[in-house]
């Protein structure tokens, strides 16, 4: 089994890292393959720029849609200063459609293109960061943004593309997803005030089942900056024995 971990923490003293390394320790005793992408310590890009939009220019686009797009005028205008557009726009003049979809998709951000192949080579999806606002980081959401996209992790059929969100077609081939989550607030808050169910919502339901992956463990370790030591001693148990007896 190959597990893909998803790590963004900027302390090395932390306690989220020291539940990667408890999470690790038990992938190691169970003789799983793992592989660790640290976003920090990577410096991933998470910001969704002009480029990334070349994974959502596909041939099976609606017709109207497609048109709506007017590929011509955005490649052209995204080519930089005038001289660089005067010649991007002679280069196109006379290029069909279809090969000007295979020209914009031959631009996908090389960056992205290493991430979703490390995650369709994994059979587990591991995030192990804090929750921040109610979800993840900006940079594990935008490495979600950016990584999980048309084409890859998803499609739309003739609805989807019409704002339907059953219209999505799910692509992921990955079997199961753990998310090891530090927070702030106790369990007690999370219960009665909902925050637990509406993160897992957005996260569990619609970030990771949405594109494929039916099995999704969310354990969170709460109230982390309050806790005992023999809470956090616990926790960390936690990490390991989730590594350690991962199965699907």
């Amino acid at each position: 089994m190959k597990v893909l971990i998803i790590f963004a923490h900027p302390n090395p003293m932390s306690f989220t890292k020291a539940v990667l390394d408890n999470f690790v320790r038990g992938i190691k005793e169970a003789g799983h393959q793992y592989e660790i992408v640290d976003l920090y310590k990577n410096k991933f890009n998470p910001i969704f720029q002009d480029m990334d939009f070349s994974f959502f220019v596909d041939e099976d686009i609606p017709e109207d849609i497609f048109l709506q797009m007017d590929l011509r005028t955005m490649i052209t205008k995204l080519a930089g200063g005038p001289v660089k557009r005067f010649i991007a726009k002679r280069y196109i003049k006379n290029k069909t459609d279809k090969e000007l979809i295979k020209l914009i998709n031959s631009q996908k951000p090389r960056d992205v293109l290493l991430q979703q192949k490390k995650v369709a080579e994994a059979d587990v999806l591991v995030f192990i960061t804090q929750v921040f606002w109610m979800h993840f980081p900006a940079l594990v959401k935008g490495w979600m943004e950016r990584a999980l996209t048309y084409g890859f992790a998803y499609k739309l059929n003739e609805k989807g593309w019409r704002g339907d969100p059953d219209g999505r077609i799910p692509l992921l081939k990955i079997k199961k997803a753990i998310i090891l989550h530090p927070t702030f607030f106790n369990e007690q808050v999370y219960r009665e005030k909902g925050f637990k169910t509406a993160m897992e919502k957005t996260i569990d339901d619609w970030s990771l089942k949405y594109p494929g992956i039916e099995n999704v463990d969310h354990i969170y370790f709460h109230s982390i900056l309050s806790v005992s030591p023999e809470t956090r001693k616990k926790y960390l148990e936690i990490a390991f024995l989730k590594g350690k007896e991962l199965k699907f």
